[in-house]
C-alpha cells in the first residue's frame, strides 16, 4: 500500500468512491482469469460473462441500481466490503484475520523494566488518543502514484474506539464516538491482561490524569494481584481466540449473568488492551516473535492472555517480545504502523517521568474483572483451548531479511519496488508449484470518502510470460527478451495498481453487483456461481506491502488453508519478508517459498546487472511508471 507522509491540511471534502464501467470490469475480469483456468473452463466462463453483460441484461440492471446507491450513500461499497471481508467470516481472528506488528526485541533486565516500558507506552497512547479526540492529528497525504492526494482519516479515529462483537452468523463492528474537541478530556480506561486475568486500569482518578509513575504503580499492583492463585478466575480470554460462532455462543451464555455482563461491557468500552505476557520460553528469533505475537504460543503460555475483539492489543512480554495485535475490520495496517511509530518515538524522545503527581494519592487498586462460569462454559473453555492449540501447531512462519539489495537498487532500474517484489513473488510461487494462482495485494482507497481497500490482481498474464522465461529450462530465452518481459510485467502491475487505487479495480465492483442481486432478491447470476469466479476469489497468495520507518515488521496468516500470507517491508538496502502457511497442508511450506523468493530476487538482479553491463537498451521499452 502507498506510503504516507504529512503535509499542511487542505481541508478538502474527499470524493466518493467511483463505480467503474460495467463492460470495463467484465473485460478486465476475463483478462485476469484467462491464464489461471483450463481453456475449456475459460470459454464457458466467457460465455457466462458475456450473457451477464449483454445490453438489457442482468448486469446492466444491477449496475443501474449500484449507481443509484452511490448517489444516496457516502461510500456505496463500504458495508458490502466490510461484511464480506470480515464480519461474515466465521474463522478465528487469531492468525486468520488479525495481523501483528512485531517491535524490535527489548532488553529488559527484570519484570520492573517491562512494566516501565508498558507504563511509558500507555502514556504515549493517552497522548495519541487525545490528538485523535481533538482531531488535531495532521492529515495524511499519499506518496508514489497519487503523491499529494489527501487521504481519508476515518480509520485513525477508530483505533481506540472500536470493538468487534461476535455474532452467531455475522459479527458487528461497534464504534463509540470519541470525546471530541472543546470537551474536558477523559482518557477513559484500559484493560490490562496478566496471567490470563483481566484488570481495569482507570487513566483518570480524582479528575486528574494519571502520571507515568501512577501508571507504573498500578501495573505493579496488577502484576501482584495476578500472582494470587487463590483469586485466579477462569481464562475467559481464550474464548475470543475461537471461531466467531463458537465465541458468540459462549458470549450469549456469559451475558446471562450480571457479573459477566459488567465485565464484558468494561472490555468493550476500553481504550485498548495491554497484555503483560510471561516469557515465551523460546529463542526470540524474528520468526518466533512473529508466531507468539499472532497467537500467544498456545493456551498454557500467553494464548489466553488476549482479548481479540478489541481493536488494539499492545503486547509487552517479560522477555522483551513486544508488539501490537490489531483487529483488522476497523482499519488497515498502515494506520496501525503510524500509531505504533508515534508511540515508540514518543518513548524515545520523552524520558521516563516518575515524579509523583501531587494531586493523586492513594490510588484505588485496579479492579479485577469477575467471571462466573457454569459447567457448560467450562467445557467451552476447554474446547476453545484445544482449537487454539491446534492453530498454534498448524501455523508455519518464516521471517527473513533479504540483504543483497533493497528498494534503492530497484528504483535505479526505473522500476516500482512494489511491482518488482510482486513479480518476484510470482516467479517464486511458479518455481514451487508450476502454475500461477489468484493473488491478492491490498490497494488503499483512502483518497475517497470512507475508503478502505480494493484488490490488485498481481498474477497478470504479463507476469506469467516473464515467469516462464525465467523458469522454463527447455527454452533458451535471450536476456534482452527476459528484460522486455520484465518491464512489461512491471508495467502491467503498476497500471493495475493505479487503477485499483483510483477506485477502478474489479473486486469491489463485482462484489457490489453480487450483493445488489441479493438485495433485489434476484436469483444469483450464473457469473457468481461459476467455478472460475469461485477460484478467482481463492487467494492462495495473499500479499501486502507494509513499510515502516522504525525497526519493526508486520505479519499475518494465510487466508485459505492451502495458501500463503506474504507481508513485506522494503527498506533502502534490504527487504523484510514474513511468509506464513499451514503445516496441515502438504502442498505449502513457508521455508520452501522463502528460499524460492530469495532466489527469484537474486536472479532478477543478476538479469538487470547483465543487461545493464551489456548496454542492451537499444529499442527496448522502459516504463516511466511512478515509484510506489
Amino acid at each position: 500500500m502507498p506510503v504516507l507522509e504529512k503535509e499542511p491540511p487542505k481541508g478538502n471534502v474527499l470524493p466518493k468512491v467511483p463505480i467503474p464501467d460495467l463492460q470495463q470490469t467484465l473485460s478486465t475480469y476475463l483478462r485476469c482469469v484467462k491464464h489461471l483456468v483450463p481453456e475449456a473452463q475459460f470459454l464457458k466462463t466467457k460465455a457466462i460473462v458475456e450473457k451477464f453483460g449483454k445490453p438489457g441484461g442482468t448486469g446492466e440492471v444491477l449496475q443501474k441500481k449500484l449507481l443509484e446507491k452511490r448517489e444516496k450513500t457516502a461510500n456505496w461499497v463500504y458495508d458490502y466490503w466490510l461484511e464480506d471481508m470480515y464480519l461474515n467470516n466465521r474463522l478465528a481472528l487469531a492468525v486468520n484475520s488479525s495481523p501483528a506488528l512485531v517491535f524490535q526485541k527489548q532488553s529488559f533486565r527484570d519484570r520492573e523494566d517491562s512494566l516501565r516500558f508498558a507504563a511509558h507506552l500507555i502514556m504515549g497512547v493517552m497522548e495519541y488518543k487525545a490528538m485523535l479526540d481533538e482531531r488535531s492529528l495532521p492529515p495524511d497525504y499519499a506518496r508514489g502514484q497519487q503523491a499529494g492526494t489527501e487521504l481519508c482519516m476515518e480509520q485513525h479515529y477508530r483505533l481506540f474506539t472500536s470493538y468487534r462483537r461476535p455474532g452467531l452468523k455475522q459479527d458487528s463492528l461497534v464504534t463509540r464516538s470519541s470525546t471530541g474537541a472543546n470537551k474536558k478530556h477523559d482518557p477513559g480506561h484500559i484493560i490490562v491482561a496478566c496471567k490470563k486475568q483481566f484488570f481495569v486500569l482507570n487513566l483518570m482518578e480524582k479528575s486528574q490524569q494519571l502520571s507515568m509513575r501512577d501508571v507504573l504503580i498500578q501495573l505493579g499492583r496488577v502484576s501482584k494481584l495476578a500472582e494470587n492463585t487463590e483469586e485466579r478466575l477462569p481464562p475467559i480470554g481464550i474464548l475470543t481466540s475461537d471461531g466467531r460462532t463458537e465465541w458468540a455462543q459462549a458470549r450469549d451464555i456469559l451475558l446471562k449473568d450480571p457479573v459477566n455482563r459488567e465485565s464484558l461491557e468494561l472490555i468493550e468500552q476500553c481504550v485498548c488492551v495491554v497484555c503483560l505476557d510471561e516469557p515465551t520460553g523460546v529463542e526470540p528469533t524474528d520468526s518466533n516473535r512473529a508466531l507468539f505475537m499472532l497467537h500467544g504460543g498456545s493456551e498454557d503460555k500467553n494464548g489466553a492472555n488476549r482479548w481479540y475483539d478489541k481493536s488494539m492489543q499492545f503486547v509487552v512480554g517479560a522477555d522483551g517480545v513486544c508488539g501490537v495485535v490489531f483487529e483488522h475490520s476497523s482499519f488497515e495496517g498502515i494506520v496501525t504502523v503510524q500509531c505504533a511509530e508515534y508511540l515508540l518515538k514518543y518513548m524515545t524522545a520523552s524520558p521516563s517521568k516518575l515524579s509523583r503527581s501531587s494531586s493523586v494519592s492513594d490510588l484505588p487498586a485496579p479492579q479485577r474483572l469477575g467471571w462466573r462460569c457454569s459447567p457448560q462454559l467450562q467445557a467451552m473453555l476447554a474446547s476453545s483451548a484445544e482449537h487454539l492449540n491446534r492453530l498454534v501447531r498448524n501455523l508455519d512462519m518464516e521471517v527473513f531479511t533479504f540483504r543483497a539489495y533493497g528498494k534503492e537498487f530497484i528504483k535505479k532500474q526505473k522500476m516500482s519496488p512494489d511491482a518488482y517484489i510482486q513479480v518476484a513473488l510470482q516467479v517464486a510461487f511458479y518455481r514451487c508449484n508450476g502454475r500461477a494462482v489468484s493473488t491478492y495485494e491490498s490497494a488503499s482507497n483512502r483518497c475517497f470518502m470512507a475508503g478502505r481497500v480494493d484488490n490488485i490482481r498481481s498474477a497478470t498474464l504479463e507476469a506469467l510470460y516473464f515467469v516462464k522465461a525465467m523458469t522454463d529450462e527447455r527454452v533458451s530465452t535471450q536476456d534482452s527478451e527476459k528484460m522486455e518481459r520484465l518491464w512489461k510485467a512491471i508495467d502491467a502491475q503498476t497500471n493495475y495498481t493505479k487503477m485499483a487505487i483510483m477506485g477502478m479495480g474489479i473486486d469491489n465492483h463485482l462484489l457490489g453487483l453480487r450483493e445488489m442481486a441479493m438485495e433485489l432478491k434476484i436469483e444469483t447470476p450464473e457469473m457468481f456461481s461459476d467455478k472460475t469466479y469461485h477460484l478467482s476469489n481463492q487467494f492462495i497468495l495473499s500479499t501486502s506491502q507494509v513499510p515502516t520507518t522504525l525497526d519493526m515488521f508486520c505479519c499475518y496468516g494465510p487466508v485459505v488453508p492451502n495458501g500463503y500470507g506474504t507481508c513485506y517491508n522494503p527498506q533502502a538496502e534490504h527487504i523484510v519478508f514474513c511468509v506464513s502457511s499451514f503445516r496441515e497442508c502438504t502442498a505449502t511450506s513457508s521455508l520452501v517459498l522463502m528460499r524460492a523468493l530469495e532466489q527469484a530476487l537474486l536472479d532478477m538482479s543478476d538479469l538487470c546487472h547483465k543487461y545493464n553491463s551489456a548496454g542492451q537498451d537499444q529499442g527496448a521499452h522502459k516504463p516511466t511508471s511512478a515509484k510506489k
